[in-house]
């Protein structure tokens, strides 16, 4: 295997382990107007990502590293055709993470109420509008002989692309359904297992319709196992949460996001971003790549540093194991 394909699988692994932690406090944070009734609950639920969303984003952070390091060709075609749509993410992260530290920051009913919307729709649109990203990314955009994005953002928003965007939105919803299932005690704990039921059975319906049309556009044999795992563990997640399993449940819709986004890399290699207007100009893994030698460095530094962050991120994760309730928050000071 050439170091451009271990780069390709290592930036796969960085997207995917992204979309399963970021998954699910997006989710959470849909949930916040979705599930939380009252000031309490909204509270319990942004406590359970508290500790964990910005370590979530790392991945984002390395992933678009990864790509501009290992892939240049990629990185420019990708952050210039889809600038739109990058932007709107971008702005989004930075206003949602400003809103989880500054809603508390005084007590008027105003101030806190709009930056709870703002956590809300900061979290709703970048997970919608990844879907329809790698929707593009994967279906092909229009690429010219130069290695350039031709089209317009009207382009982006196809069937295939808005339908990827519903099954992320659904996915990560239902991932940060069962979270809040698993890290909450009391009644919203059982409001949220119901809420799963009736997210997981629209993410039931949009997902393999979603990978059923990947797999007759671009699919191969391993994208088709990828696919029939998806499908088998979204389902198994569903009884797991029905069965009050919530661990299994969650575990479950992890492997889930982790089979569906594994399915779309297979799917796309040996290409990165093909070409619609003509396959020859796609944008692939050797065409697109940098230099071995600048491949090798990389490869150097990630084996020193990525043990390092998995290691710490982990560590976290387990001093934030507890449930929490409403009977577990502290009284606001101001």
């Amino acid at each position: 295997m050439e170091l451009h394909d271990v780069w390709f699988v290592l930036i796969a692994v960085l997207w995917t382990g992204y979309f399963f932690l970021e998954g699910f406090d997006f989710g959470v944070g849909v949930l916040t107007k979705l599930l939380a009734r009252n000031r309490p609950e909204k509270r319990v639920l942004i406590n359970t990502i508290g500790p964990v969303w910005d370590g979530n984003e790392v991945w984002l952070l390395t992933a678009g590293g990864a790509t501009f390091a290992a892939f240049p060709e990629w990185y420019a075609t990708l952050f210039s055709g889809f600038y739109l749509p990058l932007l709107v993410i971008l702005v989004c992260l930075i206003v949602r993470g400003v809103a989880f530290e500054y809603r508390a920051k005084r007590p008027e009913e105003n101030w806190q109420r709009n930056w709870e919307n703002a956590i809300f729709w900061c979290s709703l649109i970048p997970a919608f509008l990844w879907g329809v990203a790698f929707g593009n990314i994967v279906h092909g955009v229009k690429i010219d002989r130069n290695l350039e994005y031709v089209g317009g953002v009207g382009d982006l928003l196809n069937p295939y692309a808005l339908l990827g965007g519903l099954v992320t939105l659904t996915l990560f919803t239902f991932h940060g359904t069962v979270f809040t299932a698993l890290k909450t005690v009391g009644d919203i704990r059982e409001r949220a297992r119901k809420l799963a039921l009736r997210v997981g059975l629209l993410t039931a319906v949009a997902a393999p319709a979603f990978l059923l049309w990947t797999q007759a556009h671009t699919g191969n044999g391993r994208s088709l196992v990828a696919l029939v795992v998806a499908v088998v563990t979204l389902v198994s997640a569903l009884v797991a949460n029905q069965a009050r399993r919530e661990g299994w449940a969650f575990a479950l819709s992890g492997v889930t996001i982790v089979a569906a986004v594994a399915m779309l890399f297979l799917s796309l290699f040996p290409n990165v971003m093909p070409s619609t207007l003509n396959a020859d100009w796609s944008l692939t893994v050797t065409n697109a790549s940098s230099s071995p030698y600048t491949l090798k460095i990389m490869t150097w530094c990630a084996g020193i540093a990525t043990p390092i962050v998995l290691l710490y991120q982990g560590w976290t994760y387990w001093v934030f194991r507890k449930r929490i309730g409403t009977q577990h928050l502290a009284e606001p000071a101001h």
